[in-house]
């Protein structure tokens, strides 16, 4: 035993086999113990002496456990499996002596654990062949196999592929297992081009053809996975293979439940071959009427026009050859009257039109009661088909608008001002890493609070819950090797000086930190946070504070000013000196509307931090106002600033002017926020803006809307995430000026939906609270669609989202100043129809806003034709005309 342990410390795995061979059952329990321990100590190991241990230890711990389950477990383990070529050979010779019961049992548990790659697929057929039983079936195991295929067909000579696989021996197996998977393998799923000899569905189908495969069961499973959904790749490959295995006319009729259902409910290109399928089976007579009636309801409610279009004209086609069908299908495609685009209620209308005339009373009134879904351009059609039995419809009705709830406010609970109370705040923050301004702030003032009035019973009671933090310890300050400055952050930075385990040198340079002149203004917020942590630091291992000035009154950081008075009447009763940082914080937090009042009271305190806040208040200038943003490329230096989209536009951005007051009264950690800034001057590197960052200046959004233009910019180009900060930005103070209209402008244009989703939520945000600038908005959104910098496509499904939520005048107010821009281009740009027809719904139920005419509007309604573009501009037409049409 100790020879075969020293080979195994050595890194001799060749030698295992025969070493182990001679061992007995207790001999090699016990030398399992030893391999145990070697497999512990050699996790510190250097990487290479680690892995050329670890070949050995796998090979003989192999032979060593005498049960299945922990043998499988052994060889299973991920840590074992760091190397470069197989020792599972030799894996193989050490099991070499089991009885097929044992060797079955390990294959069935290898073959359920994750079997990663190749190589473990190889052991456990040669395993499965030692046993002679059949070859158990995983997700794993097929993953391994695929990887085995992939790897053969790069092997020399090149081999079809469907040669391949029809050398397989498992092949009847596996194969089928694919379609079973929750997520196929990356090379299958792939597939290649059906024109070369790599194509999987292609290879598979020319194996079922050859009666290799069942054909029937992967026709099966086809139609299943589909239903069951997934990654739109492993659909794609599932619909290849079911095309190319050519089901007949019966076989699609033994499955036309399957069918309905994918038609209904299946991703786009599914539910088009459903549809195909179903159509091909109306025309060999095997769909019936009432099934063809179960089949349309759930695609006429579908978004996607071609699908419905093409359902509408297979239930035209049905009633042609059978009238009779009538009483069962009618009322199916009176359910497209709702369909939220006209197009397709004006064809629900027309073939209902046609084929109304024998049909009862009792339908036709079933028929008038579905029309008044109509939209208001068909109202008129719709009367004249069903007179009296139409309803009227709540054309008396007042229009109301319908917008969110104005987001209030939320005031912060005071700090914890016991220890006890304040453990549970500072280990939930400081585990869960949570950026809740609310939840941070509280806990910093509380650990200043409660160290200034007994920081010996705070530590105690803190030491316990924290003892995995390293400053937590109960050791002196030099018995732990210390992070530099630049290493700590977050509430860190104070807990650390709490403890005592954060010297006077190192606090001194994170006081000193400051924001270089070519940083972007994450890295100047970052640093005028951390310039007041640091100081909260010293103040903690003086004790001198009894609490923060800076502490928000409200969940977005903003300060109630006459709380802020009262903090400072406090300090100056108690004899203490503000923290220069804390109270430049302060200062930008403090709401400097309305604080005339205030401002008297921080005169009569006749302290000079009260001069200076009585100043800030009747100031009441934003912290770095942006200059206004230009049209044209020659816009006079400083007022703007180009730059390079992706598709080569150039993006308007916005530079800001500089505020002396902060370059000379500030710390210099803050100086600077009040520096002139044109975008494009600064390196960002910085992937996101958080709440944090925004509780910096939390009464300035138009200032923080202009530093962040070039982010939310990219939104509009090919970048994920860009307008993720804006609802949250228009919740803060300041009023919204052109800065923020402007990023709101490119993320109603976003490219991704869920960008488009928060601009639309921040339009309503800004409507429900009354500081929506209609007009001012439509004026951006016109100027980025004339340099290319938004499309209309994009713009119409963020103004359709939001028109969904009832928020039509808005909407309307917005769209009427960006379409002048757009219908006096030649020729029209592509989604303008898109963009008409959303004005003209929010026109139709919310009415016009009586401004006059919309220019350019009547010259391309008047063009004639059928064009969407023509019959969106005179339905606009006529609603604009006409006023409220509900």
């Amino acid at each position: 035993m100790k020879e075969l342990l020293t080979a195994v410390r050595e890194g001799r795995h060749d030698d295992v086999p025969a070493l182990l061979a001679p061992l007995g059952r207790a001999e090699r329990r016990l030398a399992l113990a030893e391999l145990k321990a070697l497999r512990t100590q050699a996790r510190g190991w250097d990487r290479h002496e680690r892995n050329k241990t670890l070949k050995a230890v796998l090979v003989a711990g192999a032979g060593c456990h005498t049960g299945p389950a922990g043998c499988a477990t052994w060889i299973g383990a991920r840590e074992l499996r760091e190397w470069a070529h197989s020792p599972y050979p030799l894996v193989l010779a050490v099991l070499a002596d089991r009885d097929p019961a044992y060797l079955t049992d390990l294959v069935r548990r290898l073959a359920a654990r994750s079997v990663d790659s190749e190589a473990e697929y190889r052991l456990v057929v040669e395993l499965a062949r030692m046993a002679d039983c059949p070859l158990p079936v995983s997700d794993g195991m097929v993953r391994g196999w695929a990887e085995r295929i992939t790897t053969a067909r790069w092997q020399q000579p090149r081999r079809p592929l469907v040669d391949i696989l029809r050398a397989e021996p498992h092949l009847d197996v596996l194969a089928p297992h694919l379609l079973e998977m929750p997520e196929l393998p990356a090379a299958v799923a792939w597939g290649g081009d059906p024109a070369t000899d790599g194509h999987w569905p292609s290879a598979l189908s020319a194996l079922a053809a050859e009666c290799v495969l069942d054909r029937s069961a992967l026709l099966d499973r086809c139609t299943t996975r589909l239903l069951r959904g997934g990654k739109t790749a492993d659909l794609r490959f599932c619909l290849l293979l079911l095309r190319s295995l050519e089901p007949t006319a019966q076989e699609e009729a033994e499955r036309v439940a399957d069918w309905i259902a994918l038609a209904g409910d299946g991703p786009s290109p599914v539910a088009g071959h459903a549809q195909e399928v179903l159509s091909r089976l109306d025309g060999h007579g095997r769909l019936s009427v009432a099934q063809l009636a179960d089949a349309s309801s759930p695609v006429l409610f579908r978004t996607e026009k071609k699908l419905v279009r093409s359902q509408l004209v297979l239930l035209g086609k049905v009633l042609r050859r059978d009238p009779s069908a009538a009483g069962q299908l009618l009322p199916v495609v009176a359910e497209a009257f709702g369909h939220p685009d006209i197009g397709v209620q004006e064809r629900a209308l027309k073939l209902t039109a046609r084929h109304l005339a024998s049909s009862p009373p009792a339908l036709r009134e079933e028929l008038a009661f579905s029309a008044s879904q109509l939209g208001p351009v068909h109202r008129s059609a719709a009367r004249a088909l069903f007179g009296d039995l139409l309803d009227a419809g709540p054309a008396g009705d007042a229009y109301e608008e319908i917008l969110p709830t104005a987001p209030v406010p939320r005031r912060l609970d005071p700090a914890p001002e016991t220890a006890a109370e304040l453990v549970e705040d500072v280990v939930s923050l400081l585990r869960s890493g949570s950026r809740e301004v609310a939840d941070f702030e509280r806990a910093l003032d509380g650990l200043i609070r409660c160290a200034h009035t007994g920081r010996t019973a705070l530590t105690d009671a803190l030491r316990p819950a924290l003892a995995d933090q390293w400053w937590a310890g109960s050791g002196r300050q030099d018995e732990a090797p210390l992070p530099s400055s630049r290493n700590l952050d977050g509430l860190h930075i104070v807990a650390a000086a709490l403890f005592g385990r954060t010297s006077e040198q190192t606090i001194a340079a994170g006081r000193t930190r400051w924001t270089a002149t070519g940083s972007c203004f994450h890295a100047a917020l970052d640093g005028a946070m951390l310039a007041r942590l640091w100081e909260a630091a010293a103040a903690i291992r003086a004790g001198r504070l009894p609490f923060l000035l800076a502490t928000p009154t409200w969940h977005t950081g903003s300060i109630d000013p006459m709380e802020l008075v009262g903090r400072l009447r406090r300090y100056q009763a108690l004899g203490v000196g503000p923290g220069p940082a804390d109270f430049a914080q302060a200062l930008l937090r403090v709401r400097r509307s309305g604080g005339q009042e205030a401002a008297a009271r921080a005169t009569g305190l006749g302290s000079a931090e009260g001069d200076r806040l009585a100043a800030w208040l009747r100031a009441d200038e934003p912290v770095a106002p942006a200059l206004r943003p230009y049209v044209e490329d020659e816009a006079p230096p400083g007022q703007g600033w180009l730059q390079q989209s992706a598709a080569g536009a150039r993006r308007m951005l916005l530079a800001t002017r500089e505020r002396l007051a902060i370059q000379q009264e500030f710390p210099r950690a803050f100086h600077w926020l009040g520096r002139p800034h044109a975008p494009g001057q600064q390196q960002c590197y910085h992937w996101g803006t958080g709440a944090p960052q925004l509780a910096v200046l939390p009464e300035d959004a138009e200032t923080l809307a202009a530093w962040l233009l070039p982010s939310v910019a990219t939104c509009a180009d090919d970048q994920r995430g860009g307008a993720s900060i804006l609802p949250a930005l228009v919740e803060t103070g300041g009023p919204p000026g052109r800065s923020l209209h402007l990023a709101l402008a490119y993320a109603l244009g976003a490219r991704y939906p869920e960008d488009r989703l928060s601009a639309v939520d921040t339009l309503l945000i800004l409507a429900a609270g009354g500081r929506l600038d209609a007009p001012l908005l439509g004026d951006e959104l016109a100027v980025l669609i004339d340099r290319g910098l938004v499309k209309p496509g994009r713009l119409a499904a963020s103004a359709g989202s939001a028109a969904a939520t009832g928020a039509y005048r808005t909407v309307l107010s917005v769209l009427v100043k960006a379409l002048p821009t757009l219908l006096a281009r030649e020729p029209a740009p592509r989604g303008l129809n898109d963009l008409l027809a959303v004005a003209a719904e929010c026109a139709e139920h919310g009415g016009a806003p009586g401004t006059g005419p919309i220019a350019g509007l009547a010259a391309v309604a008047a063009r004639g034709g059928s064009t969407q573009l023509v019959r969106q501009a005179a339905r606009l037409e006529s609603a604009w005309l006409g006023g409220p049409a509900c």
